[in-house]
């Protein structure tokens, strides 16, 4: 009678652990990266920046605080357009343009102490070598770039000054008060990527260490 109290206290534990969980990182402040095509909707760009991107085609880059479902992250807010972003870049033999929408984001989304460099999106025609990536592209009309040790993305033209991705708890002081934003995981995945921590793992082990003592510790006591 005495197994049944022992396990289920630790069953409890755990299930709080599995419970607080999801609150540990719901939502991330970063870069997302977006594929316009030539002209159209924009759609999540599933290679990130080191895609190398045709000519005649838009990408897209959103500073934002969004959610891990990548199809919907938040948005550039202009559309896709080649044909007006690279009116004033003509043609040249051996080269490929590409068109770069980059959205800076609002002022709910900026880091603590720091506000967007534009109100709106910036938009530029880079015009590269036929093999350049996007992040080649990229450098050559919003430099400075900012990456970490993980390849990820984390500022364009300087912005923001710190921080890469970092996950936000629910809840959080500096949490948009605009309400839930769209939302998208990182190309590279930064540390604390929405799955359980280390410590909630470590918690988890410990709990159910603690399950199977309890268990052979109520078996001794009633032989």
């Amino acid at each position: 009678m005495r197994r049944l109290p022992a396990f289920a206290v630790a069953l409890g534990a755990l299930l709080t652990l599995l419970a607080a969980s999801p609150a540990l990182a719901s939502s991330y402040r970063y870069w997302s990266f977006w594929d316009g095509g030539a002209q159209g909707p924009w759609t999540y760009a599933t290679q990130g920046a080191a895609a190398r991107p045709a000519d005649g085609t838009v990408q897209g880059f959103r500073f934002a605080v969004s959610k891990d479902a990548g199809d919907q992250a938040s948005r550039p807010r202009t559309d896709a357009d080649f044909a007006t972003v690279c009116a004033g870049t003509p043609a040249v033999a051996g080269t490929k343009r590409v068109a770069l929408v980059i959205d800076f984001g609002l002022p709910e989304d900026s880091p603590s102490g720091e506000a967007p460099p534009q109100t709106g999106p910036r938009t530029a025609c880079a015009q590269v070598a036929p093999d350049a990536t996007t992040a080649e592209a990229l450098a050559s009309v919003a430099k400075p770039l900012r990456y970490n040790g993980a390849a990820l993305l984390c500022a364009i033209s300087g912005y923001p000054k710190q921080g890469c991705g970092e996950p936000l708890a629910q809840g959080a002081p500096d949490e948009p008060k605009h309400g839930a934003p769209q939302h998208g995981a990182p190309q590279t995945a930064p540390a604390g990527d929405g799955g359980p921590s280390a410590g909630l793992l470590a918690g988890i082990a410990a709990v159910a260490v603690l399950a199977v003592a309890a268990v052979r510790q109520s078996r001794r006591r009633s032989r």
